[in-house]
């Protein structure tokens, strides 16, 4: 922006502000639209703290799944802001930095003003600014110089672009900022570009262990950041990418939960592999594509076909909460209770209806109730010039699911209760009851038991959220875990970069306490695959330095290892076929086994 521009643009912002003229011909409507949130705000405004280091890595972990898939990107934009003197950030949902980098001098700057992880630029807490904005508009947005609301941000310019999860839910900011002359206008199409990666990879991360269609009219862009992807299950959507929505014409609102039969005339065989094959809408209209994430059922020890130690807790719970009844989910961080809660709802009445979710330790205590119940226009200072509905109401047929409810605050737990009780919500600002239908999943790692001795949690709530509970069970304790690991293994890309773990390798994995349950698991292999040669069999000394500890000793390890197959050959009442299944090992290994054991026993 030139000199000139810049007088110009400080000039209309005075005249705005002091005089209430509009200067349209200046400034973009979307910034003007900011403005006009901003001068609600108060003149001496306080800006809030930044969050404490464990709060911070609180925030990390909650986040973690969009921290790897923004990796590449962040990596990326960093490399082109250190030759413009510039920064790249990524934020959560409400604003708060995660990770930051770039070049070092401006980072240093930066920090004086709080451009840093751990602090909020909500457009609530600092008035227009390319992150808060493009969150409150929903869309992507370039602020440069004067069009920011305080003083001290004025020598930045900024773009930015909102981050949308599989579901449609908001997933974080990605912004790059530099000082306010030397950011290029294309910036914000740079961002946008980036963010187009970002998105695709969470897709694909998300996914987990559900097939994945991948699509599209031209063969040349399957499997780049422009190809369409559905992720289903049950023959049900319940993920897909904007390039998947702009393929088809279909709102994601309508498509997510619906059966793949109403939008496709045929589908690409299941077992094609990595085969192109042409398929067609149900207009008629052709497609060419092949399934991901897909198991051969005619490989018995691929944990396709291994028992899943959840099936009969899945099976109870949707029985329950097809009987209009909550379901409390309850396990340590990192035991899949949100993947737990999807499967829940694709097998639920509510199949077709949306999957909300909402962290309710991730939003500001100043946020949640509006984040929850809604609000009408004016309600508070940055509220969004047409209101907003909730999360309650947009829940609406489909299942609430609440994650950490154990860190709602004791205030708001009397209104969801009555919420709960009344099946109607009122938004803040005094608008119109709307009655609302939707079934209830919460979920929590606390002892909410030891919160409602202590006066933390609302003991009436409590009995109307738990009746029934599904007590999801930590990693080290489930009687699968070496076919979970074969399956994760198989489903992470471990089978086609056609790698194997040999029998230390499996025993020290399986020996491992893993206090981050199946997320640090997940995280751990995939590590192991990235880093492995193609072919390559992988031994103790390729594992962390933390899994080669005295717990993986060669004696301990050849005694975890005896007892997991005599386990194993025990619950299957001697079948070493089924026993080989249930360990996702080959049968030789078992039968090598009991030959030792029948040495022993004739020495």
């Amino acid at each position: 922006m030139s000199q000139a521009n810049h007088d110009l643009l400080a000039q209309a912002r005075q005249r705005f502000f002091e005089q209430g003229e509009s200067p349209s011909e200046l400034v973009p409507a979307l910034i003007l639209r900011s403005w006009q949130r901003s001068r609600l705000l108060q003149p001496d405004l306080e800006l809030a703290q930044a969050v404490t280091p464990r709060q911070l890595r609180e925030r990390h972990e909650q986040h973690a799944q969009l921290r790897r898939a923004a990796q590449p990107a962040l990596e990326s934009l960093a490399d082109e802001m250190r030759g413009l003197g510039g920064m790249v950030i990524l934020t959560d949902p409400d604003g708060l930095i995660l990770d930051a980098a770039g070049d070092l001098a401006f980072l240093s700057r930066a920090e004086r003003l709080a451009l840093k992880p751990g602090s909020s630029w909500s457009e609530a807490g600092r008035g227009t600014n390319a992150i808060g904005t493009a969150l409150a508009e929903g869309s992507a947005v370039a602020v440069f110089g004067a069009e920011h609301y305080l003083s001290d941000n004025r020598i930045l310019s900024c773009a930015a672009t909102p981050l949308t999860g599989p579901d449609g839910s908001l997933a974080g900011v990605l912004d790059v900022s530099g000082e306010a002359g030397r950011l290029p206008a294309e910036s914000l199409a740079l961002v946008r570009l980036a963010a187009t990666l970002v998105e695709h990879r969470l897709l694909i991360d998300s996914a987990g262990v559900l097939p994945r269609l991948h699509f599209h009219r031209q063969a040349a862009l399957l499997g780049s950041h422009r190809e369409a992807v559905l992720i289903v299950e049950q023959e049900r959507i319940v993920g897909a990418n904007e390039a998947a929505l702009r393929l088809l014409g279909i709102a994601r609102e309508r498509l997510i939960g619906s059966g793949l039969d109403e939008w496709f005339d045929s589908l690409p065989a299941r077992r094609s592999g990595n085969t192109l094959l042409p398929f067609y809408e149900r207009a008629g209209l052709p497609l060419i594509g092949r399934w991901a994430n897909l198991h051969s059922a005619a490989k018995p020890s691929t944990p396709a076909t291994a028992p899943d130690a959840l099936a009969s807790l899945l099976g109870k719970a949707s029985r329950v909460l097809n009987a209009g009844l909550g379901v409390l989910i309850h396990g340590e961080t990192g035991v899949g209770k949100e993947v737990f809660a999807r499967r829940l709802h694709a097998a639920s009445r509510r199949a077709a209806g949306p999957f909300v979710a909402v962290n309710c330790a991730a939003l500001p205590e100043n946020l949640i109730e509006s984040e929850l119940f809604g609000y009408e226009e004016g309600a508070f200072s940055g509220a969004r010039k047409r209101g907003m509905p909730g999360r309650v109401r947009e829940a609406a047929g489909g299942v609430l699911f609440l994650d950490e409810i154990g860190d709602m605050p004791v205030a708001l737990q009397a209104r969801l209760l009555r919420v709960l009780q009344d099946k109607s919500v009122t938004p803040l600002g005094g608008g119109k009851t709307v009655q609302v239908d939707f079934d209830l999943v919460c979920a929590t790692h606390r002892d909410l038991n030891e919160l409602v001795a202590h006066g933390q949690f609302r003991a009436d709530l409590l009995f109307r959220l738990r009746e029934y509970e599904v007590i999801l069970p930590p990693l080290r304790h489930r009687d699968d875990k070496a076919a979970l690991l074969a399956r994760l293994f198989d489903e992470l890309g471990g089978s086609a970069a056609q790698l194997r773990l040999d029998e230390a390798a499996q025993g020290a994995l399986l020996a491992h306490a893993w206090p981050g349950n199946v997320r640090e698991l997940v995280s751990t292999l995939r590590t192991l695959i990235a880093l492995a040669e193609t072919g390559s069999t992988l031994g103790l000394d390729d594992l962390p330095a933390s899994l080669r500890g005295p717990q993986a000793g060669s004696q301990v390890l050849a005694e975890l290892t005896r007892e997991a197959m005599d386990a194993a050959l025990a619950a299957s009442a001697g079948c070493v076929s089924s026993a080989a299944r249930r360990l996702g090992i080959h049968r030789s290994t078992l039968y090598r086994h009991l030959a030792r054991q029948a040495a022993d026993q004739d020495g």
